[in-house]
């Protein structure tokens, strides 16, 4: 509303304007004006304020009528100085004014606010919104329907501010001021529950016991005589309290409300997200049992604390802590105790305490009722402990901190779980800023963040760490990093004189732990990759799987290590280590290599068996195990397969290194070669690479020439895959040594048949084509129908790419048939696809879609990603060439989220070039710009000149379309410079022809 002014309902219905008082006639438009006000800023539909005028039986002019007071109200408004305030919207009328202009509208946000204030703060926000009353709501108003229900629902939230007015009052101890103006409000309302509730309780407290009790007894009378029931439980629970006189219901002594919270923790920091959810808590109508979990060590107890400092002043009865000790079986706080000092703390004496746990719970229960009271239970080692401890009122609140997530409370009350992990990076590097000064950290900024990353975002390790540098302000940063990369980080991270270290704080979490799960727990520590399976713990262990899931189950539930997925666990880098010295002390030398053969061969398996239902074909190697075979952690089915393994992708390297470490080179090669389906279906090459390079290591120590041609011919492929072609012929020509020196002609087969793609991909085509005969040859009198048919299917697509497609289908026609015949869905898939490229050049656009569909359509029911982009790129390819601008460009949208979901940057700037020339068709020239532009700069981390030449045409293609003819020859002259160098010199007279 412009200006200063006024709407009120609450007693006559006035509008007050900057120029005096609005000229309102007739009982009817003022209950218009109040209801707009009321909804102010809210458009109220025609039929609504019919009801308001009129109820259920409204005259045939109502609607007219409306209208005709509305324009009348609307004069008065502007007259007044409130010009345009009252509107016409669909489907009715709207008030545009501020809330805070209407008097309703400010007592209800009164109220609200209140209710959430300490009662000092309570009682005076409220006497000012009861000021605001001026009679009964609407008095001179005419309402009838939805408006007189309006002003029962005023009416009610008057009746409850002046309860909330008493409530607060009797917090604060002024019995005898309630009881100077609440009976006059009960004599109105007799039979209203709460108020006689306030009354009965005032009464008491003024030493009128006789005439609490006969308050009651009046209200039961008057409840049967008139409604025929009995009053409520809350009200014979307070007549039963007065009766025994309960200390509970003694009025609070002034000035002595418990504030038992310890001092926050210095330089607290981060745990943004997490207090942001915890303040939302305080909306809810019945706050729930507030549970911080996490490792030892994470800052658990600062948050709780400093959280509960925070909400302080909404919980003005009290602040209780009490350290419940759980860490620790035998020094554990019992919950009768627990319920001793936390009903001391509320102000009960000692000789009223009772003797039963039970007695004490129901008593502390009552001590708490209505209060508005903050408990911290710290420590917390079960659910046993904290069960007693759940207040029974909604003003309360409880938090509970513990290594366990206590999911068993759930079952009993709401619950909100907080698990807390590390620190980010950025919030480490804060904390140590703030306890070391930024000048500090600015001298030696990168050895300060490696001392977080050396914490490893711990708050505690953190917090030792800026300790120890703190106490010693002359010494360099990089003294004490360097100090924490050796040997004994635990033992680094202590300060003199201070018991709580980060060993400790671990031990204390490792020793209760029973026999299985504290087996598990430092067996785990010897797993070399970043998370693992419960069926890999319970390998570990000698355990049936589900017996492996349980252990690893208590161990999550203690927070010694972190769920990272379906059944898949990780370790803090820090807890991994105390792992690995509890491995030393409780462990003997010879069960810690047992463990570690145990976790050699379990991969082994699980990879055997998974490269048996990936792809059966691939049998050069059946892995001899060391230990009986465990139990398969999968389906046997390839979905499955493949989504295990991905779950194991980042181990898969260091598990191969492992194996290599403990002297089980034959296990590191044939590891490597049992997950080579994997890697085909899935992609990954940079990390095979990895893989191959250790493969090929093993084997070459093991002097195994067969096993050395393997890893080295795999090694090349990967090179290949990541268009490092010059390593890949380079490493080819090293594996076909190998495999003539262990007379392995099918061996040879296949790497001629890599030699030849590489050459291909350097458009070498004649040297391509002469290797892929020579594979063929290699393959079929090393009887390797398989291997013969794959070298036809890319001898095939050779000659494709040599511009010769007629000559590639008799090849691929026979490879087609040969895949059929073995059952190879992958590789009939590649070569539906390639048969697709053939027709594609041949101008037979409808037979190549044909076979592009049923490539795409079979790539994706095995689960083969890299097919899939392959299919996309290919079908995208075969709609610009029908100008079919749209499908092309949805096939292509999909190729680029494929190479961006498998890593594969190559394919990333190949399928962003074709989106550019679809969105180019479209005549999107800024997405079009968009494309060309990010593919040259994923080209760059993947130099391929073929591929680059293609977007600086397409660039040139795009600037010729913005007019900018000398941008666009520069790209053409960049294109044609790359497509010779790429031996593409067809493709480079095309260009120079646009020019």
């Amino acid at each position: 509303m412009p200006g200063p002014g006024e709407l009120r309902v609450l007693g006559p219905v006035e509008a007050i304007g900057p120029t005096g008082r609005a000229e309102l006639h007739g009982a009817r438009q003022r209950a218009v004006l109040g209801v707009l006000a009321l909804h102010a800023g809210s458009v109220v539909p025609i039929p609504r304020l019919v009801d308001v005028l009129w109820g259920e039986d409204p005259p045939r002019t109502a609607v007219k009528t409306l209208h005709s007071h509305v324009a009348r109200i609307r004069q008065a408004l502007e007259d007044c100085g409130f010009p345009l305030v009252l509107l016409t919207r669909k489907p009715g009328y709207v008030l545009t004014i501020a809330p805070s202009s209407v008097d309703a509208l400010r007592f209800e946000e009164e109220l609200r606010a209140a209710k959430r204030s300490n009662p000092g703060q309570a009682v005076t926000a409220l006497r000012e919104a009861l000021r605001l009353w001026r009679g009964e709501a609407f008095a001179d108003a005419e309402l009838d329907g939805w408006g007189l229900r309006e002003v029962e629902r005023l009416q009610e939230l008057r009746l409850s501010a002046w309860e909330e007015l008493w409530d607060a009052e009797l917090r604060l101890g002024e019995h005898e001021e309630v009881l100077r103006e609440l009976p006059r409000l009960r004599a109105e309302q007799p039979y209203r529950e709460r108020l006689a509730a306030l009354h009965m309780l005032a009464l008491h407290r003024c030493g009128r016991h006789a005439e609490a009790l006969e308050t009651f007894q009046a209200v039961r009378r008057g409840l049967a005589d008139e409604f025929g029931v009995d009053p409520g439980p809350e009200l014979v629970e307070l007549h039963t309290s007065i009766l025994r006189r309960a200390p509970e219901l003694d009025a609070p002594a002034r000035g002595t409300a418990p504030a038992q919270l310890p001092a926050r923790v210095g330089h607290f920091t981060g745990r943004q997200q997490e207090l942001a959810s915890l303040d939302e808590l305080l909306d809810e109508a019945e706050p729930p049992v507030v549970v911080i979990s996490g490792a030892a060590g994470m800052g658990k107890s600062a948050l709780a604390v400093q959280w509960a400092h925070r909400i302080a002043d909404r919980f003005p009865d009290g602040q209780l802590f009490l350290d419940l000790a759980g860490h620790d079986p035998h020094e554990a706080v019992s919950p009768g105790d627990a319920l001793a000092h936390l009903s001391r703390g509320l102000g009960l004496p000692d000789d009223r305490l009772p003797d039963a746990t039970a007695e004490r719970a129901a008593l502390y229960r009552s001590l708490l009722h209505g209060r508005r009271c903050v408990i911290v239970a710290d420590n917390a080692g079960g659910v046993e402990q904290i069960l007693p401890l759940v207040p029974g009122t909604a003003t309360a609140m409880l938090i509970v901190t513990s290594r366990q997530t206590l999911a068993a409370l759930g079952s009993r009350h709401a619950v909100r779980v907080f698990a807390l992990d590390a620190l980010a990076d950025q919030e480490s590097m804060t904390l140590l800023t703030r306890v070391l000064g930024a000048d500090r950290v600015a001298r030696e900024p990168e050895q300060a963040a490696r001392l977080a990353r050396l914490c490893d975002g711990m708050p505690l390790a953190l917090r030792i760490a800026a300790a120890r540098l703190t106490g010693e302000p002359n010494r360099p940063i990089a003294e004490l990093t360097h100090e924490l990369t050796g040997a004994g980080r635990l033992e680094t991270l202590a300060v003199q004189g201070d018991s709580r270290t980060v060993k400790t704080v671990l031990a204390s979490a490792y020793l209760p732990l029973e026999r299985a799960p504290a087996r598990l727990f430092r067996l785990s520590g010897l797993i070399p990759g970043t998370s693992f399976s419960a069926a890999l713990g319970g390998a570990l262990c000698e355990v049936p799987a589900e017996a492996g899931r349980a252990a690893a189950a208590e161990l999550s539930a203690a927070h010694l290590i972190t769920p990272a997925g379906p059944d898949r666990y990780r370790l803090h880098d820090l807890i991994r280590e105390f792992a690995v010295a509890c491995a030393r002390t409780d462990e003997a030398t010879s069960s810690r290599a047992e463990a570690a053969d145990r976790l050699i061969d379990w991969y082994l398996h699980v990879a055997a068996e998974a490269n048996r239902i990936i792809d059966p074909n691939r049998d050069l190697v059946t892995p001899a195990l060391r230990h009986p075979a465990p139990g398969l952690p999968f389906p046997a089915e390839r979905r499955a397969a493949l989504a295990f393994l991905g779950a194991e992708r980042a181990n898969l390297l260091p598990v191969v290194r492992f194996a290599r470490e403990h002297g089980r080179n034959t296990a590191a090669w044939q590891l490597t070669y049992l997950l080579t389906s994997f890697y085909d279906t899935t992609g990954g090459w940079n990390e095979r690479i990895g893989l191959c390079r250790e493969g090929a290591a093993a084997a070459a120590e093991l002097d195994d020439p067969l096993a050395e041609a393997e890893m080295l011919r795999a090694l090349g492929a990967a090179y290949f895959m990541t268009r490092r072609l010059t390593d890949a012929l380079e490493t080819n020509a090293r594996a076909l040594k190998a495999a003539r020196a262990a007379g392995d002609l099918e061996g040879e087969g296949h790497i001629y048949n890599n030699t030849a793609n590489a050459y291909a991909a350097l458009r070498r085509f004649d040297e391509a084509i002469t290797a892929y005969q020579l594979a063929v040859e290699r393959c079929t009198s090393a009887g390797n129908r398989l291997g013969r048919a794959l070298s036809q299917r890319n001898l095939g697509h050779a000659y494709i790419r040599r511009g010769q497609p007629m000559d590639g289908l008799s090849p691929l026609a026979a490879a087609l048939e040969t895949f059929r015949e073995l059952g190879n869905a992958r590789l009939e898939a590649a070569t539906l696809d390639t048969l697709g490229e053939a027709y594609e050049e041949l101008g037979d656009h409808d037979v190549a879609l044909d076979h592009l569909g049923k490539a795409l359509a079979a790539s994706r029911a095995i689960g083969d990603r890299w097919q899939e982009w392959e299919s996309l790129l290919h079908a995208g390819q075969v709609h610009l060439a029908r100008k079919d601008f749209r499908a092309a460009r949805d096939d292509f949208d999909q190729a680029l989220l494929i190479s961006r979901d498998v890593g594969n940057r190559h394919s990333e700037a190949a399928a962003l070039d074709r989106l550019g020339r679809a969105h180019l068709g479209l005549g999107d020239l800024a997405a079009a710009r968009e494309s060309f532009e990010r593919g040259v700069a994923v080209r760059a981390g993947v130099p391929d000149p073929y591929e680059e030449a293609h977007l600086h045409r397409d660039l040139g293609d795009l600037e010729t379309r913005c007019g900018d003819t000398a941008a666009a020859a520069a790209h053409w002259a960049r294109a044609i410079e790359l497509y010779r160098r790429a031996n593409a010199t067809a493709d480079a007279d095309l260009v120079t022809r646009r020019g």
